[in-house]
């Protein structure tokens, strides 16, 4: 490998970094106001590709914001239920006491611990 080659690879290494969820959403305020892809690319030091690249994903439209399902299980609830499982307490008896607790529906906590 020429050394320009290594060069360009540590160059492209060293700049490459993830787009926080802040950076994303600056980013679509900034394109749903209308300003040139250049411009926000300007913004955060990078290439409008990379850019583009991200509004691409979704055809130009913000993604809607992501949130957890209601059938999955909270984290108090996961902790209630493993610290059952510690005390030797049964996995029906522990989807009982989250359900006591109002925590969780029937249907939901039978559907979690199938998986």
């Amino acid at each position: 490998m020429s050394t320009s080659c290594v060069n360009f690879r540590q160059a492209v290494l060293l700049t490459w970094r993830l787009w926080s969820e802040a950076d994303k959403t600056l980013m679509w305020d900034r394109w749903q106001k209308g300003d040139a892809l250049v411009k926000i690319a300007q913004l955060f030091d990078r290439t409008h590709g990379s850019v583009s690249r991200i509004l691409r994903r979704t055809g130009g439209i913000r993604p809607p914001k992501r949130t957890r399902s209601r059938r999955t299980l909270s984290l108090a609830e996961r902790e209630e239920i493993s610290r059952g499982v510690v005390a030797g307490r049964s996995l029906r008896s522990n989807v009982q006491l989250v359900m006591l607790r109002g925590w969780l529906s029937p249907g939901v906590g039978s559907a979690e611990m199938r998986e």
